[in-house]
């Protein structure tokens, strides 16, 4: 389910939570769900501990899981507040971006359309 390119220019750690982000946005990864260990992980793809330890620390910064030394790691989606704040920052960036591509805001309303319901639609 996790897809890591290993010629990209972004880094593991990135993609690695990129990949689980999608995942449970598209509802395969669910409340309360265990993911692999570390080392599970690191094994399965090929990677650095470190670069999977990295990976999880941010997505339990970011509300998206849950560590403990009993339970390991589980998806547990919280920090609303926080996360819109993160979302806003992250759209005005892509908002500035497409403006000095010529990209019109209907433009980019529609694609922002197109990918929330295609994501929505796996979600279903």
């Amino acid at each position: 389910m996790i897809k890591i390119d290993f010629n990209s220019e972004t880094p593991i750690y990135i993609q690695l939570k990129n990949e689980i982000i999608k995942e449970i946005a598209k509802g395969e990864l669910i409340e309360g769900e265990s993911l692999p260990t570390i080392r599970e992980l690191a094994s399965d793809l090929g990677v650095n501990l470190h670069t999977v330890n990295k990976a999880y620390n941010i997505l339990k910064d970011d509300g998206y899981v849950t560590i403990s030394r009993r339970n390991g790691v589980a998806i547990n989606i919280s920090k609303r507040d926080e996360s819109l704040k993160k979302i806003q920052e992250e759209m005005d960036f892509l908002i500035k971006e497409a403006i000095c591509k010529n990209i019109s805001k209907n433009e980019l309303i529609n694609l922002l359309e197109e990918v929330y319901e295609n994501t929505k639609m796996k979600n279903n």
